[in-house]
């Protein structure tokens, strides 16, 4: 099996075409799974994160606030996926994230994490990096995928937007 990472480039031009790539990307996680989430203030890493558990869940209506100031949120629908919501932006060292309780995340939970690149070099080697940046108009958004190779064969039929 090869090492290579894929990677591909998505266009979305509106909200509702960002949110249906998360609930696609939902429908495809495991348990295990380590979902990156990289972009700037306002890229829409959270708008993504919203659409992802509620699709996960099932559950169109789910409050989800954002970790920011909790630094962790679980989820765990009856039935459903665990999934732990991380915005690691408040950490100051990578080790930090071992307190949150990361390590059980990443073997017992789809863990989905804002701002991983505080986790600096303790980042699991399989991963999707969704990697967000405004487009060209207010809603739409650029989402670079780079997928280890546990997610690469997922990912094929992934919509391109």
């Amino acid at each position: 099996m090869s090492a290579s990472i894929t990677r591909r480039l998505i266009e979305l031009p509106s909200l509702a075409a960002t949110e249906a790539m998360a609930a696609s990307v939902a429908t495809l996680a495991r348990t295990g799974d380590v979902i990156l989430l990289e972009g700037e203030l306002g890229a829409g890493k959270s708008a993504f994160a919203r659409a992802f558990l509620r699709a996960a869940t099932d559950d169109p209506t789910l409050e989800v606030p954002s970790p920011t100031f909790t630094l962790v949120e679980t989820y765990a629908a009856p039935g459903k996926l665990p999934i732990w919501h991380f915005d690691l932006y408040r950490l100051t060292a990578p080790e930090q994230a071992f307190e949150l309780g990361i390590e059980e995340a990443w073997t017992d939970a789809v863990s989905l994490i804002e701002w991983p690149e505080r986790l600096g070099d303790l980042l699991p080697r399989e991963h999707l990096r969704l990697t967000l940046d405004e487009g060209p108009t207010p809603h739409a958004r650029r989402v670079q995928l780079a997928a280890a190779p546990s997610w690469a064969d997922r990912l094929a039929g992934l919509a391109h937007g």
